[in-house]
This record gives C-alpha cells, sequence and structure tokens, in this order.
C-alpha cells in the first residue's frame, strides 16, 4: 500500500502499485501472502563491501542507479529523512513486486535512526505501520496509525491503511467511517473503492461490484496503479458472487497492465485452482518461487498434475515453514493450513493452524481454510466462529456459502 502515496501527490516510484498494503492485506493480505521476518532485527553488514543482495534489476536500470546512489547518501549522513524515507519506500515496493520478506528489513535499516521514537516524523511513522502490519502487529500499527491521524487527520496513507487493518479484523463499521474520511482527500475512485471493499464484505456485493465498476469507467484517467487496484476489487467481488467469467476478465485487464504485483498472481492463481485449471498456474509461477505465498501455490498446481518437480518444491516449502516456526513468525499461518490440508493431508494440523490464524485475521480466504480443515474432520463445531462471521457479516461468497451448507449437513 505504498501505492497509496501516489494518490497524495508523493511519487512512490515505477512498478509501485497504489494502495499495495490497502489492497494487499485486504486478501491479504498477501500482508498474510508474503512471508516475513517477524520480529527479528535488520541484519548490519560487517564491511561496505559486503553483498547483501543481488536486487532484481536489469543492468543500467535507472531504478538500481537511483537506490545505490540513496545508500551511498545514507552511508554518508544516515540522519537524511528525505532519502532514507524514499529509500524506505522503495524496498517496501519490492516486497510487493518480489514478495522477498528481506526488503522489510532493509526497509526498516533505512529509517534507523528514528525506528524507536516514540513520535518519529509522519512519514516514518507511516511506513513503521506499515512494516508491522505486514508482520501482523495489528496493534502496534493501528497505535501508530492513531497517532498520526491524531497529528495530521488528513493524513489519507493513515486513513487507509487503518481502514485495511480494521477490514482485516472484520471491524466493519470503523473501516467504513476511515473509507468515508478520505473523500476530498484522495481522487473520489479509492474513496469509492475503499467503501465498495466494505461492502463487498457486508452484504452489498452486487451493488459494490457496480458503484466500483461504474466509477472506473467514469475515471479514464485513473493511473495504471489505480487500475490494477480497482480490477483487483472488482475481480474478488465478482469471483464472491458467482460470476467467474467476469473475474477472469478483470484478471485479465490487470495482467495486462504489466505491473509487477505478487497479491495479484496469487489472486490468480486462487481464481484458476479454484475453476480447476492448474496447468496455468504451473505456467504462470514456475519461475516465481522467491515468494512463499507463490510458491505455495505452484506446489499446489504441481501436485494435481503429479509434476516430476512436485516433491522438491513441497520440501522447500516445508522448509521456509519450518524455518518460520523457528522464528516464532505466525504470519503464514492461514497458507500453512492450506499446505497441512492439501499437500500434507493432515487437517487436525490444519484446523489448529486455521484456528491460530482466525484470532488475527477475519477474510474470506481464512474463513475458507477454516471450514475446509473442519469439513475434512467431520467436525462443523469447530467451524462455529466462522459460521457466526458468516452470520453477523451478511458477506455472499457462493464457496463460503456452500461449505457452511456442507458443515451443516455433517451436524445433522
Amino acid at each position: 500500500m505504498q501505492r497509496f502515496a501516489e494518490a497524495f501527490g508523493r511519487q512512490p516510484g515505477p512498478g509501485m502499485s497504489i494502495f499495495y498494503r490497502f489492497a494487499f492485506v485486504v486478501h491479504a493480505s498477501f500482508a498474510c501472502c508474503i512471508a516475513t521476518t517477524a520480529s527479528a532485527a535488520p541484519y548490519i553488514p560487517k564491511s561496505d563491501a559486503q553483498v547483501l543482495e543481488k536486487l532484481p534489476f536489469r543492468p543500467n536500470d535507472p531504478i538500481a542507479r537511483e537506490m545505490a546512489k540513496a545508500r551511498a547518501e545514507l552511508q554518508r549522513n544516515p540522519r537524511n529523512l528525505e532519502v532514507a524515507v524514499a529509500l524506505a519506500r522503495r524496498y517496501y515496493g519490492l516486497v510487493a513486486e518480489e514478495g522477498d520478506p528481506r526488503y522489510l528489513g532493509y526497509a526498516q535499516a533505512a529509517l534507523a535512526p528514528w525506528w524507536s521514537m516514540p513520535e518519529p516524523p509522519i512519514d516514518v511513522q507511516v511506513l513503521r505501520a506499515s512494516l508491522g502490519q505486514f508482520r501482523h502487529d495489528f496493534p502496534g500499527s493501528l497505535d501508530d496509525l492513531g497517532k498520526v491521524l491524531a497529528r495530521d487527520p488528513a493524513q489519507g496513507q493513515a486513513r487507509a491503511l487503518r481502514a485495511t487493518i480494521e477490514i482485516v479484523q472484520a471491524h466493519y463499521a470503523e473501516a467504513r467511517a476511515d473509507c468515508q474520511a478520505l473523500k476530498g482527500v484522495t481522487t473520489d475512485l479509492i474513496e469509492i473503492g475503499c467503501e465498495a471493499m466494505v461492502d463487498g464484505l457486508t452484504g452489498s456485493a452486487g451493488p459494490a461490484y457496480d458503484r466500483l465498476n461504474l466509477a472506473y469507467h467514469s475515471h479514464p484517467e485513473a493511473t495504471p496503479d489505480e487500475k490494477l487496484w480497482v480490477m483487483l476489487r472488482l475481480a474478488e467481488m465478482a469471483q464472491r458472487l458467482g460470476r467467474p467469467e467476469v473475474a477472469e476478465s478483470h484478471f485479465k485487464e490487470a495482467l495486462a497492465l504489466n505491473i509487477t504485483d505478487t497479491f495479484l498472481l496469487a489472486a490468480y492463481a486462487d481464481f484458476l485452482l479454484l475453476q480447476n485449471r492448474p496447468a496455468e498456474v504451473d505456467a504462470m509461477l514456475k519461475d516465481k518461487i522467491r515468494s512463499d505465498t507463490l510458491l505455495l501455490r505452484l506446489v499446489l498446481a504441481e501436485r494435481i498434475l503429479k509434476s516430476p518437480n512436485a516433491k522438491q518444491s513441497e520440501d522447500t516449502l516445508a522448509a521456509r515453514y519450518a524455518a518460520a516456526q523457528l522464528r516464532g513468525d505466525t504470519v503464514h499461518q492461514q497458507e500453512e493450513a492450506q499446505f497441512e490440508l492439501k499437500v500434507r493431508q493432515d487437517p487436525k494440523k490444519a484446523l489448529a493452524l486455521a484456528r491460530e490464524n482466525w484470532k488475527v485475521q477475519l477474510e474470506p480466504r481464512d474463513a475458507r481454510i477454516y471450514m475446509e480443515a473442519a469439513l475434512a474432520l467431520k467436525d462443523p463445531a469447530a467451524a462455529e466462529p466462522v459460521l457466526r462471521w458468516l452470520e453477523q457479516s451478511h458477506i455472499e461468497d457462493r464457496v463460503l456459502a456452500s461449505l457452511a451448507q456442507q458443515l451443516k449437513a455433517v451436524r445433522s
């Protein structure tokens, strides 16, 4: 969601899609979609000559040159706020593009002089909240965002990120209030899209889809990043409403923008798997395994296809999950639950992971794996928290409704 910065006159740089956090967590989550290093301290190199990472840029790439220049400037003057914030945003964008969690640590390291301040400069505090929500430190992020908005109620990026976290935690009234507060702060398209996310989860998905679709076509001047964000929102709502052809048209329009975005690829892969099209997932993701999120989708596709690479991919992902557990990293729980249920065929472990994840994130993807695990165990009582959420939110989702009916049939 550093992409949201562009809506407020900032320049996030090429390839960064607007509202990345605003969009990515809501499914995403992807914060749920991207592996993180949890509370590990930023790594400090032993010398200036030590190579930390070869960034994914082409030779003579202007972004690579810009980042190298910024790193050199920070070595000379670590307290150059403008350069530090710009570099941290670049790293943040790379998390969206590459799905590599190490960039979160690099972003934090760039902000080190201000990181521990109770109230650092606003740009730093918003970035700290953004990185925190990726690590599922929602209380810390909300605290930072509340302090930012107390200092500057018109800080739209903070408002949008807070709305995202509120949506993830099913605090829909609070999220709606923050979305409405964006009016006059950002574009009509973004404000309408924010409210559409809430409406799409609370019983008004059809009208929300129509309103956002109309707004999209009424704003041909929207940036490519804004278009990507809107296409993802429309695809999600169409999919939940049982309109797969419409959803796919939105996914394809988003892909045609040629903006590298991990969440887009994961969301489309999920769609293709649900449509029983694993070969397309394999072709799309076979060279994109740095991201745990995308590797999971590849593992699911290869398993269906009985690919000769399936065992190696499975072992690689299992090792990554094991390493995350050793770090005390719980960000992967929803996706690890999928891995345990659909790959390792251990519904008991999958249910335990899904239950713990549900304490933090209450979104359709989280609900689906929770219900699937309970159904595999023929234990409808285990899914009561999700069934209550379905009833209270009035969410319209064909897949979740089908799973709920299956659970009720087991109970009767």
